[in-house]
């Protein structure tokens, strides 16, 4: 059965649209009319607005178009679209926010708080991790599915402590201490090894979990997060298997196992990242010291030359 029959609203999101280009405005209205309003404003630099505008383009691709349709489908579309707004969509997020927006945003006093023991990478590391796990206990994503409230808000912190996990590996701001080189890549590696029990629950699963993908009421009510009510009432449809030929099973499986790699392949280019600069840096370094000894060699045989 065609996707078509779901209407314009729910394949396209106009509503998100323009939600997304209201913050772009925003972000650039305060990035350069509105900058010299702040301190120790900066003008913005081409890289940070390329990753701002990655970043909206990115959300609306996965929560906008119809891949957000196909994630209420098909579970392998949803773990595709959880791994892209979770491991993908912050490192945009923070690289694309100059540091001086982010200072006057992190020391507002509450946000200062909740930044200082949030972003501690233990503690980071922990919440996102639970926090992820506990969203894919079957139990936990049938009874947030349903309710789109609940789905919003959970989406929403889950989100932000993805933030919070990336901080340490990504911030670069003045004045303020830097996760070590060899503390990053155990970091990346920590979260890898971590997450990947709730990704083993999922592939390893003898049978299908999640009622949200395999009982159809609880499917269609779980649509409504996407497709408008009165659209849904005037169709007649038994479950998403009218829109797959792929076996519920068969499609969790694949569902862990997508977001198991693409999981990897992101940390894997964080870590290539991490190391390249490390190494860079260990080989400027002894070039400094060479050079400072020689030009202290150099004006200490001068002087030495004018007595």
């Amino acid at each position: 059965m065609p996707l078509s029959i779901f209407g314009f609203q729910a394949l396209w999101s106009p509503y998100l649209i323009g939600v997304l280009v209201f913050i772009t405005v925003i972000y650039f209205l305060i990035t350069t009319k509105w900058r010299k309003d702040f301190k120790e404003s900066e003008p913005l630099k081409k890289g940070e607005a390329i990753y701002f505008v990655l970043a909206m383009v990115t959300i609306y691709i996965i929560k906008g178009s119809p891949i957000d349709l196909m994630a209420h489908i098909m579970f392998t579309m949803h773990m595709v679209q959880m791994a892209i707004l979770l491991l993908l969509v912050p490192i945009f997020i923070i690289k694309g926010i100059p540091w001086w927006v982010w200072k006057v945003a992190i020391e507002a006093p509450v946000a200062r708080k909740i930044f200082k023991v949030f972003t501690l990478p233990v503690v980071a590391v922990f919440v996102f991790i639970g926090l992820f796990s506990f969203y894919h206990l079957p139990s936990v994503l049938d009874y947030i599915k349903l309710n789109e409230t609940l789905h919003g808000t959970y989406t929403f912190v889950l989100f932000v402590s993805a933030v919070f996990m990336y901080w340490p590996l990504i911030q670069n701001m003045p004045n303020r201490s830097q996760m070590k080189p060899l503390y990053k890549l155990a970091y990346i590696i920590a979260n890898a090894v971590l997450i990947t029990p709730a990704c083993a629950l999922i592939i390893f699963a003898p049978d299908a979990m999640y009622e949200t993908y395999t009982n159809g009421e609880a499917w269609l009510k779980a649509m409504e997060l996407c497709v408008p009510a009165s659209t849904l009432s005037g169709l007649s449809l038994s479950g998403p298997e009218l829109f797959t030929d792929m076996k519920p099973v068969a499609d969790q499986q694949l569902g862990g196992v997508l977001m198991k790699i693409l999981q990897e392949l992101i940390f894997g280019v964080l870590l290539g990242s991490i190391f390249i600069k490390w190494y860079r840096s260990e080989q400027k370094d002894p070039d400094k010291i060479t050079a400072d000894a020689l030009k202290a060699h150099q004006q200490k045989w001068e002087s030495q030359q004018q007595h």
